[in-house]
């Protein structure tokens, strides 16, 4: 009887060490490093304006595209010491628009002034991590 206690006290502290790892893992692509996570959004969210509209790989870049801002936001959405960066809100601002505009509008292509805007801001994304705000 105390040995089949034992067991089972032990297989339970095995299930709460695996799930606690499993939980505190980070499934989303971005390293963790807010600059350079920064800059791969920008990079990306760049070549998803730029391609033709009968690119055919365009459903697949647009769908990671999506992923990778909502993975940008999650991760750094509740961080105090990133939130109060001029770059991070600006990219926040970035993200909104492509990200209402693809939720609104899913089948339409994204309206060049719009794209002018979003390239605006991630100019003043870049200049302000140079900065370091």
């Amino acid at each position: 009887m105390l040995m089949k206690r034992y067991w089972s006290r032990l297989l339970a502290l095995l299930l709460v060490v695996s799930i606690s790892l499993m939980g505190c893992s980070s499934p989303d692509s971005l390293t963790g490093d807010y600059r350079q996570d920064t800059l791969a959004v920008v990079g990306i969210l760049r070549n998803v304006l730029e391609l033709s509209e009968d690119s055919p790989n365009k459903a697949a870049v647009q769908t990671e595209a999506r992923q990778k801002i909502n993975d940008f936001s999650a991760r750094y959405q509740r961080s105090n010491s990133v939130s109060t960066l001029s770059s991070f809100t600006t990219m926040r601002t970035a993200l909104n628009s492509l990200a209402g505009h693809y939720s609104s509008y899913p089948n339409r292509p994204v309206p060049q002034k719009l794209k002018d805007r979003l390239e605006q801001e991630f100019n003043q994304v870049e200049a302000a991590l140079k900065r370091g705000a």
